[in-house]
């Protein structure tokens, strides 16, 4: 089975969250772990999670919140659930609010102390903060870099601490050689894809709502990047994500 690894499904879709999740598994994605942003998102993306056996979980507060106390809700209830699988998505991004650095950044650091307390991998977002995100990021904390379009220099040195790397629909754009010459490069033992839903639609589907569904795109594409089958990528990608995610029980 494929596994569309970061999505967010408290979002708001067209269909239904069963609509979409059906759609899903007559696709070939067997499983979907659905990414928390905004910290009020928790709750139900856990409700998600307990409702239907092959969703997981991975809670996180965005650097958008950055007034957000995160231990108010990244407590260990929450953390000890067992569909709950890595802190995230977490990070910096500066595109948008370069004046919050500070803030971004105590944010940030906080949720790492808590997945170092937890044990428990990161999914990292980062935009236009490469240098901040390398430095704070050392090789005592492991995850993946969510829906990765930064650099071949960010992507050495995380790659040098033991990260992960995933590829979403962006891979699939027309302007995005860049980023494939990056995945061409990134060794395979180290991908796992994601559709970043409700964002990010691969082609042939731009401009409509992004759904699990479509994460079959962008492993065609990277399929393609790596010169391997596509069930031999299924199989691969499948192993790498048992490995980032050592809780998720398929």
């Amino acid at each position: 089975m494929f596994i569309d690894t970061h999505c967010h499904l408290t979002d708001e879709y067209t269909d239904s969250i069963d609509t979409i999740i059906a759609h899903a598994n007559q696709s070939g994605v067997g499983a979907m772990i659905c990414a928390t942003a905004d910290p009020k998102d928790i709750k139900p993306a856990l409700e998600i999670a307990k409702k239907h056996d092959n969703i997981f979980v991975t809670t996180g507060i965005h650097p958008d919140y950055i007034d957000t106390n995160p231990e108010d809700f990244l407590t260990d209830d929450v953390l000890n659930n067992s569909k709950v699988l890595a802190i995230g998505e977490i990070g910096l991004d500066y595109h948008y609010n370069p004046q919050t650095r500070n803030q971004q950044i105590e944010l940030f650091e906080k949720q790492l102390d808590i997945a170092l307390k937890h044990n428990l991998p990161v999914a990292i977002h980062t935009r236009e903060a490469e240098s901040d995100t390398a430095n704070i990021l050392t090789d005592k904390y492991h995850g993946v870099m969510h829906c990765f379009t930064s650099s071949w220099e960010l992507a050495k040195v995380m790659l040098d601490r033991g990260f992960f790397f995933s590829a979403s629909g962006i891979l699939t754009f027309k302007n995005s050689e860049s980023i494939r010459e990056t995945f061409s490069k990134i060794p395979m033992d180290r991908i796992v894809i994601e559709t970043d839903a409700p964002f990010c639609a691969p082609v042939p589907y731009r401009g409509k709502t992004c759904e699990p569904a479509m994460v079959i795109e962008t492993a065609k594409v990277l399929a393609g990047i790596k010169n391997i089958e596509l069930s031999d990528l299924e199989n691969i990608l499948f192993e790498n994500t048992k490995r980032l995610y050592p809780k998720i029980k398929l």
